[in-house]
């Protein structure tokens, strides 16, 4: 009797251990590395923000995407917008502006919306100032 009563107990261990274990969730994963950031914006929509740009200590890592981080290279990193979309910066205090594209993830310091190449900061001139507020257009 007590051999049976052993067993059951395992048995009963086990199945509740496999039922733990189902209703964990799962981390999905995609190729194209854009999975869950879908934003609401479309082409032409405008939103405002702090920007601010990484340069040497990131160059020649991989970026979020894939690619290589190149601070050479008019491109930017986003918290949700989809990699490879294209979008025109403007500094708000000169009028300056240009166009990048979204290769990473971030800004993850501060409540900024964008992080820059080092090309497109200084396209912005805003490497002194740092930190500088932008109108961000979406351009596809």
């Amino acid at each position: 009797m007590l051999n049976c009563n052993r067993n059951f107990k395992l048995i009963l261990l086990i199945i509740s251990s496999a039922f733990v274990v189902s209703c964990s969730s799962s981390v999905r994963f995609s190729d194209s590395g854009n999975a869950g950031y879908e934003d609401n914006l479309s082409k032409g929509e405008v939103f405002y923000g702090k920007a601010s740009y990484y340069a040497d200590a990131f160059h020649g890592k991989r970026t979020a995407s894939g690619e290589v981080f190149d601070m050479n290279k008019l491109t930017a990193a986003h918290k949700t917008l989809p990699f490879g979309t294209i979008l025109d910066v403007k500094n708000l205090k000169n009028g300056r502006s240009v166009m990048v594209k979204i290769n990473d993830r971030g800004p993850f310091s501060g409540n900024r919306v964008i992080d820059l190449s080092k090309a497109a900061a200084q396209a912005l001139d805003m490497i002194r100032d740092g930190v500088i507020e932008v109108e961000i257009t979406i351009m596809e």
